[in-house]
This record gives C-alpha cells, structure tokens and sequence, in this order.
C-alpha cells in the first residue's frame, strides 16, 4: 500500500471527458484570471469605448429627466447647470396644456392597427416566400423592399390626390374619404413598413427545419394549419423584436400624420410637444417633461418585450 508524503499535494483525477480538469460530459471550465495577471490593452479599449458611446447616449435622456422636474424660474435665474429647484408641475401643466389624453388615444388608434396589420401581412407573404419555391419569388421579395427605398416626400402629392378621391362610409370617416381618416394613415403606415418585415420574417422562416413541414405533410396538416400552428409558434421572438420596432416607428411617425389628417383634434402624441411651445419663448423644462410623457409607452412596450426582443436580435448568432 503506498501513501502520499505529506510535502506531496495530490493530484486532482480526470474525468472520463478528457485532460486538463473536463468533467464527465466532455466540457472545460473557463479559464480564471489570476490575481496579477495582465489585462490586454484591446480588452480595455473595448470596455473604454463601450462606456463611452452608452453615456453618449443616455446623456440626453438622462438630462432631460433631470430639467423635467425643475422649476423653469429657477433655472433662468441659477442656470441650467445648477441643482434645485425640483417640481412636479411641469408634468402637470405639459399634460393638460398638450391635450396628452386625446393625442395618445390617437396614436394608439393609429399604432396597434398598424402594428398588427403589418406583422399579420408581413408573416403571410414571408411563409409564401419560405415555404414555396417558384419562379418569381425573389423578384416578389425585391417588389416588397423597393418601398423602403422610396423617399416619402416624392409620394405626398400622387397619395394626397389619390386618398382626396377614394369614399369611405360615413361611419368609418367623418370626412367620407381617406383623406383625413385615421384608415388612411394606417393604410400609408403599413405599405411603407411592410418590406422591411416581409425580408426579416422570410429569412427568419427559412432558417426553419423543412423537416417540421414535411412531417406536417405526412399528417395531413393544410398549408393554414402549418402557419398558424408550426410556424407562428415558432417565428414568437422575431414577431416580438419587429413588434418592438414597428411600434416605435409608427408611434414617433409625425410627416404623414400632418399631411393626411389635416384636422388638429386627430393629430397623435408627436404633435403634442409643438402645443408646449410659446410664441415668444420656450420653457425647455417644460418641454422636457413632455418628451419624457411621449417616450413613456415605448418604453412600457420595449420592456415587456424586452426578452423576447433580445431573443430576436440574436436569431442566428450562434447554431447548435
């Protein structure tokens, strides 16, 4: 029997995974640092930079928190760079003075419609695109981007004289045509941002394993139960990253609001913070405040999604 001298630390065994301390499914731990030991300047300069660029960009959000809730008096008198004069007044007044309860009613009649329209649209025409091959289908892909190369200004005039002479019911538009209904806006909102969802949902889609619809095939599923119950389900994260995104879009929209609606009581949240600008002066603090109310829903949606949109970002960065 032999016994291991007291001088002669023992040596830790090795799993059936291999050398070098691998456990027994085969994986190695990451490395640790070790106290000393040198970090790379590249490490660095990547950290230095990442924290650079956030502080850039949460500087103007964060700065405009921090005015919403000081008293315009005392910064005109103290400055902008000093500290007090804290009020919730700001919010009080940007609210009523900006008519935010009717604006944000707008804009969620406009949105959610939109939104969903888009991605229902948009999930149909890339499950056609994905799931058959035939003769033009990348020249119907290509029809679909093409949108999003054209400028909205070169498309004002022909759809403000096209939505002037198409009807509508008088229960559906006050003013009996597109123009100034808020079907009209949705209608633009949804052609300008559905080959943008059309690409990203067909590329998605054709990353699927054609294995699932050929199984589907052998049960004798339809081509409508294969979308709803195969691919919808599957497509969740990439509805939710693009959710997140069109709601952004459409809610910060401001260019076809005002051509297409024409009447003021119509106008969604954008316009709201042009009601906190006096004629003579502007109360930044003000107007702060009302920046930060706009911003709120998307906010509340982008962290609702927030899993599901970081889910979606990463689609395809790694496989297995």
């Amino acid at each position: 029997m032999s016994t291991l001298s007291p001088a002669t630390p023992a040596r830790p065994q090795q799993g059936a995974g291999g050398a070098g301390g691998a456990g027994a499914g085969g994986t190695v731990a990451a490395p640790r640092r070790r106290p000393g030991q040198r970090v790379r300047p590249a490490r660095v300069l990547a950290h230095v930079v990442l924290v650079v660029f956030a502080a850039g960009s949460l500087f103007p959000l964060l700065w405009a928190l921090f005015n919403s809730f000081r008293d315009y008096a005392y910064t005109s008198l103290n400055g902008y760079f000093s500290f007090g004069g804290f009020t919730l007044a700001n919010y009080a007044e940007a609210w009523q003075r900006g008519e935010f309860g009717l604006r944000l009613y707008n804009s969620a009649l406009i949105t959610v419609p939109a939104v969903l329209l888009t991605l229902f649209l948009a999930s149909c025409t890339a499950f056609v695109l994905a799931r058959f091959s035939y003769r033009f289908n990348l020249t119907l892909l290509g029809v679909f981007l093409a949108a999003n190369l054209l400028p909205p200004q070169a498309l004002l005039i022909p759809i403000f004289r096209l939505y002037r002479i198409i009807p509508l019911p008088e229960f559906m538009s006050d003013t009996e045509s597109l123009l100034g209904s808020f079907w009209g806006l949705i209608l633009i909102n949804v052609a300008f941002q559905l080959g943008f969802c059309t690409f990203v949902l067909s590329n998605y889609m054709k990353a699927l394993p054609k294995e699932l619809y050929e199984a589907a095939d052998v049960d004798g599923a339809s081509i409508v139960r294969q979308y709803w119950q195969i691919t919808m389900p599957l497509c969740r994260p990439a509805l939710a990253a693009l959710a997140v995104l069109q709601t952004t879009w459409i809610y910060n929209e401001f260019f076809w609001a005002t051509v297409l609606l024409q009447d003021g009581s119509k106008f969604p949240i954008t316009s709201s913070l042009n009601n906190l600008r006096g004629q003579f002066f502007t109360d930044y603090n003000l107007l702060s405040a009302g920046s930060i109310l706009v911003a709120l829903p998307v906010l509340v949606v982008f962290f609702a999604l927030q899993k599901q949109f970081v889910s979606g970002l990463t689609l395809g960065s790694t496989k297995g």
